[in-house]
């Protein structure tokens, strides 16, 4: 039937095609421009949109598709079926409306790109051949180029989406750029799809032409009519979307701004409430309430006045002057403290922020912070900064800052108190820190409760010393009765460890201002008034005179002259000899401390040990002894003997030294003296704690050393130590020698120590005998050994030797002595 059909060939106007190009690469930038627009729309604007971008995309490409056709112009003229033209647009305005409304979402997954771009393939195809079909003339396809047109319909469509959707966020010059680009590469693809299926259609000559009903078009005019129009409405697109995407980006900015401070607003940790220039609550926030108690509509509809109630009373005017403050522009900051609708106490940081619009104030911010943990903490470390931790007294600063004012304000006479607890340092060496800590808080308790309801200041200074201030007046009278019940409420017995132990307090007062017109030199003085008590026995209280300076200065001298004395040679020791009353034999002897002062001669024992125990020194002064009798001992052995035992005191702080024992082995060993020819006096002070001082007595024991526990009976400890501990002897007090004669209970005392020193198996010798009287009592008693006056005062050991010792070398059994 197609026999007598012939080929039709025509030409291509090349202005036309550049022109159908550039049609395609606007439409192409268009479509990349809306995708980003739909994406960012929704709702009813949304519609509008995507019905304007399938318009826009589908006239684009329609109208490069129909230049591209206008461009060819066939050898015979062709008329065109107009109906068919205008479904052919159609078509692609619909494929172009369902493609964008599937890509046009904030995220777009593979599956939709592939299926919107299918669509539009389909749509662009459809649009393409349905135009062609348009043409009056017959029409066959090469089926490979059909095919291949095809392909470049969907690659281009799916390409065009993916750039779309990859280009539709941000407006940076770079990404404009790429957005140019792209545009060229899509309208590239576009007008390869037309071109690919133009090369896939051969025209024929034949019926379809002889019954022409369409229009012919005039080609070149129509053309470029379409192109340009096209073009302009393409532009037109470009510059709706540029005005809406500026006006798009300043509701976005206001948007974002908006939301940011709703934002901080809300989320804010600090209650906010807004208010207006008539004291009415506009705005408030979550943390208002929770900082309040009070629920969110409590707020709406209020005024400012109406959270006046809860402001603690005291605060309640400032903060209303503040607030007021802050309406006529000025921003204000200040503490305040509410009550919270459960009934506790918030304090809060507040800022009053004026919020001012074209240059005048139309209301106010109020934001408060909770800051109770802080302030708490504020206090606590206030507190710390002025109180002793572990009494809770007031400390060294409070008391300085207190005594400045009181010497600043010129109201009268006052008393400054230094306390100082007696034996402290024994319960803290002999039971540790934590039973010297309880003892401290207990002293504290009673002088706390003593002077509670007084106008009298108690710190703790540190250590065992406290100091007190109070108004005297012109009365000492009223100062010593208050330092009397003092001594006599730290007297009363403390119980720690199971035991009790007792301790008295030594107190020295200054006035002022006759003691001294600045707290340094009250403190001075009081303190020099105090040593006096210590130095006359302590247990008492001792006001401040000037004779006491001068004893102190003598004292301060005394503590350096000391230090030079241990390190040079001026001390010395006196040996006692202790003897068998029954015939007169020597059993042992007492090494005695002596310090040869260069100016001040011979300076008693009583004077410079207290000193050294307070100093430290008494390591140092009980070393030398200890090494100095040991090795006159190991002399007297070598030169004949007699083979008796050196007794040596040992004070508290030496006992509880941590390497006594090797200390004293390493003295024996220097030395050359065997173990069982030492014995260490101690006192009952250093058998508080039965636990360490078992410890340290036992190994001391089983070394060889002999134990001798002086002074006893004037101490305060349990007599249970006694069957306790390994005590090899017990040493009668000369308080209680003194008087034995004359005083019965004197008398029982010494009977009772006897009676029970032999039933425990224990040595017993008696202290201080000066007279035939008080010897024969004690023989009595059956005290056989004896150390005094009566016998013998302590002499140097040239004398010792001289008296005692060359006789007894005579005897012929002096070994067995």
């Amino acid at each position: 039937m197609d026999h007598h059909m012939e080929h039709i060939y025509g030409t291509y106007d090349l202005t036309l095609v550049i022109f159908s190009y550039i049609v395609a690469v606007v439409a192409s930038y268009t479509v990349l421009d809306l995708v980003s627009r739909i994406s960012t729309t929704e709702g009813k604007r949304r519609w509008i949109w995507l019905l304007f971008g399938a318009i826009a995309m589908g006239m684009g490409v329609w109208s490069m598709h129909f230049v591209g056709m206008l461009a060819f112009t066939p050898s015979v003229p062709v008329a065109y079926d107009l109906i068919t033209v205008g479904l052919s647009m159609v078509v692609v305005i619909i494929a172009s409306f369902i493609a964008l409304s599937i890509v046009g979402r904030r995220q777009v997954g593979l599956k939709q790109l592939l299926s919107g771009g299918l669509l539009l393939a389909t749509g662009i195809s459809a649009m393409h051949y349905i135009g062609m079909a348009a043409m009056q003339i017959a029409i066959t396809y090469k089926p490979f180029y059909f095919v291949l047109s095809i392909i470049i319909a969907i690659v281009a469509s799916i390409t065009a989406l993916w750039l779309s959707f990859y280009f539709r966020t941000g407006n940076t010059n770079g990404k404009k750029l790429k957005k140019v680009i792209s545009g060229f590469i899509m309208g590239a693809a576009v007008a390869g799809m037309h071109y690919t299926g133009m090369l896939a259609t051969v025209f024929h000559t034949g019926d379809k032409e002889d019954h022409l009903s369409g229009v012919l078009l005039d080609q070149t005019f129509l053309a470029y009519f379409i192109a340009v129009i096209t073009l302009v409405t393409l532009g037109f697109s470009l510059f709706g979307i540029y005005l809406s995407n500026r006006m798009a980006s300043k509701d976005s900015e206001m948007l974002a701004s908006e939301k940011w401070y709703k934002s901080l607003f809300e989320n804010n940790n600090d209650g906010i409430i807004t208010v207006d220039l008539q004291s009415q609550i506009i705005g408030f926030n979550e943390a208002m309430s929770k900082l309040t108690g009070l629920p969110g509509e409590w707020f709406q509809n209020q005024t400012i006045d109406a959270i006046a109630p809860f402001i603690v009373e005291e605060e309640r005017k400032r903060s209303g002057e503040m607030f007021r403050k802050s309406l006529g522009g000025e921003m204000q900051s200040y503490e305040t403290a509410i009550i919270h609708r459960e009934g506790h106490r918030v304090d809060l940081s507040v800022m009053n922020v004026p919020v001012e619009v074209n240059g005048e104030v139309v209301g106010n911010y109020i934001i408060a912070r909770d800051i109770t943990e802080e302030k708490h903490s504020k206090d606590k470390i206030q507190h710390l900064a002025f109180h002793d931790e572990l009494t809770g007294m007031p400390n060294r600063r409070m008391f300085n800052q207190v005594l400045a004012q009181k010497i600043a304000s010129r109201s009268g006479k006052f008393a400054v108190l230094v306390i100082d607890i007696d034996r402290f340092k024994m319960i803290n060496d002999s039971l540790g820190h934590t039973y010297g800590d309880l003892f401290l808080q207990e002293v504290s308790r009673r002088l706390g409760q003593l002077l509670a309801g007084t106008n009298v200041m108690i710190s703790r200074m540190g250590g065992d010393e406290f100091t007190i201030v109070c108004d005297s007046g012109d009365e000492h009278r009223d100062v010593a009765a208050l330092a009397e019940q003092m001594i006599k409420v730290i007297s009363h017995p403390y119980r720690l460890k199971e035991s009790d132990f007792f301790v008295t307090a030594s107190i020295g007062i200054a006035i002022y201002p006759d003691d001294g017109e600045d707290g340094v030199q009250l403190l001075k003085n009081a303190d020099t008034a105090m040593y006096e008590v210590k130095k006359n026995g302590k247990n008492g209280y001792h006001f401040y005179s000037s004779e006491l300076n001068e004893q102190l200065r003598e004292r301060i001298e005394l503590e350096a002259d000391l230090r030079r004395a241990i390190a040079g040679d001026q001390m010395y020791l006196y040996y006692q000899p202790q003897i068998r009353a029954g015939d007169s034999q020597m059993i042992g002897i007492e090494a005695l401390v002596r310090w040869k002062h260069p100016t001040k001669g011979v300076v008693s024992p009583g004077a410079f040990i207290p000193i050294a125990e307070e100093t430290g020194m008494i390591f140092e002064l009980g070393g030398w002894v200890l090494r100095e009798a040991c090795r006159q001992m190991k002399e007297w052995h070598k030169s004949g003997g007699p083979l008796i035992p050196i007794s040596v005191n040992l004070s508290s702080q030496q006992f509880h030294q941590s390497n006594l024992i090797a200390f004293i082995k390493e003295i024996l060993d220097e030395t050359g003296l065997e173990p069982q020819y030492l014995e260490l006096e101690i006192t009952e002070s250093m058998m508080m704690d039965a636990t360490v001082s078992t410890s340290i007595l036992n190994e001391l024991t089983d070394f060889g050393i002999r134990i001798s526990l002086d002074d006893f009976g004037t101490g305060y400890s349990s007599l249970s130590y006694l069957k306790l501990l390994p005590i090899h002897k017990l040493k009668i007090d000369r308080s209680f020698v003194r008087d034995i004669a004359e005083n019965t209970n004197d008398r029982a005392i010494v009977a009772t120590i006897i009676s029970m020193a032999q039933h425990l198996s224990m040595d017993v010798v008696a202290e201080g005998i000066e007279t035939k009287e008080q010897l024969d009592i004690l023989t009595d008693y059956d005290c056989k050994k004896i150390q005094g006056y009566y016998y013998s005062k302590p002499l140097p050991a040239i004398e010792v030797e001289e008296a005692f010792f060359v006789p007894l070398r005579a005897l012929p059994d002096n070994k067995d002595s």
